[in-house]
């Protein structure tokens, strides 16, 4: 661990006015304890250790006799166990005080502290608060370099997908049949091309595929019909260590004439979209960041209001970081729901979507928070359906 490492996560800390931060695994189940403190997977972890960061002083490392050696590359003073009692033991010394852990209520993907070692450590006396805050500090804060690798990212997938539309387009017009595995396989190479690397392959969604929010296919897919609505979900990071991912969504019909029903539809999105953005602005400027929660409410409000509110399967957005799905603020008010702040470098989706028997809409931006302002990320967000009438944008 770098002195500036230990100094970033003092800095989380007292951001959140708690007295230390635990990280403890078992097993490598918790993989945000190995990413921050750089312990390797393939270390052997039979037994459960546990590191303690104080906001000052000497951190400390609870490792068991076997495996004394498992938190070496950390600095701090060394406790040694092999009673279990002996390890909850080592926790007395902070009895008393609130500190930080990966456990949560609302947001699973954060919570790894077992329920049987958390009550063995709050009998030791210590005061478990959920250490969400302080990842979100940590990993979902993006500084000026990161914020510009997002930008890149951003920018590569708005010029993939007016490639991938002006292709689609021509072949509405010279009736040449497209599939779903013709147009992922462009999408894929567009990234190769830009240096750009995904953890999934894109959506492509046809027709009533779109209506699923997460539709997959194996093999070449479906053909695409007149009329179709096409769904188009991409996301990609550079592939530098610690680049950081973008991740959009366009939509576009698969003729040259919109259906009202689709369209309309649509325009309700868009119109929920911006009120996130405007929303999330006003807040901004009042001198009090939203929260992913109250952002969610007010995007899930507008489009109950338009008569949508049988059409909603899913959050508003998610945080963005060297994950597409990272460890910042979600936009969430009812799955998983997020009180945390957007803070300054704070980067994140809003997606909102509407999903129906025939068809399904998303439209999907990426954000970040800059000098207290919301910023949209690459080009030009989509305004408008697209459609084959037209091979350009």
């Amino acid at each position: 661990m770098t002195d500036e490492l230990l100094s970033r996560i003092r800095e989380a800390i007292r951001g959140e006015s708690l007295n230390g931060w635990l990280f403890y695994n078992f097993r490598h189940r918790d993989r945000l304890s190995d990413e921050i403190l750089g312990i390797d997977t393939v270390t052997t972890n039979t037994r459960p250790w546990a590191y303690l960061v104080p906001t000052s002083g000497t951190p400390l490392k609870i490792s068991h006799a076997i495996e004394a050696h498992i938190l070496d590359q950390l600095p701090g003073k060394t406790v040694i166990y092999v009673e279990r009692e002996a390890f909850f033991h080592a926790f007395e010394p902070f009895a008393g005080q609130n500190w930080a852990a990966h456990l949560c209520e609302e947001i699973p993907v954060l919570s790894f502290l077992d329920a049987g070692t958390a009550a063995g450590i709050t009998r030791a006396g210590m005061n478990l608060i959920s250490a969400a805050s302080l990842i979100q500090r940590l990993k979902g804060l993006l500084d000026d370099d990161a914020l510009a690798s997002h930008e890149r990212a951003a920018t590569g997938l708005y010029d993939i997908v007016e490639e991938t539309w002006s292709f689609i387009a021509h072949a509405y017009q010279t009736g040449q049949k497209v599939d779903e595995g013709t147009i992922r396989r462009r999408i894929l190479e567009g990234m190769e091309t830009r240096g750009l690397e995904t953890d999934h392959p894109p959506i492509v969604a046809a027709g009533s595929h779109a209506g699923d929010p997460h539709y997959d296919f194996s093999g070449d897919g479906a053909i695409f019909q007149k009329g179709d609505v096409i769904q188009l979900d991409l996301w990609a990071k550079e592939k530098a260590k610690g680049s950081i991912y973008a991740d959009i969504s366009w939509v576009g019909v698969f003729d040259e004439k919109l259906d009202k029903e689709v369209d309309q539809a649509w325009a309700a999105l868009v119109g929920a979209r911006e009120e996130a953005l405007s929303f999330a602005e006003k807040e901004l400027c009042s001198g009090i960041p939203p929260t992913g929660a109250s952002i969610d409410a007010r995007v899930r409000g507008y489009l109950h209001a338009a008569g949508y509110q049988t059409a909603l399967r899913h959050r508003t957005g998610h945080g963005i970081d060297t994950e597409c799905h990272g460890s910042g603020v979600n936009l969430d008010s009812i799955e998983f729901p997020d009180q945390r702040r957007l803070l300054d470098g704070a980067c994140f989706s809003v997606e909102p979507g509407l999903y129906f028997e025939n068809f399904g809409l998303r439209t999907e931006i990426d954000v970040y928070i800059k000098e207290g302002r919301p910023c949209v990320s690459g080009k030009e967000r989509q305004r408008k359906l697209l459609h084959c009438a037209r091979s350009v944008f």
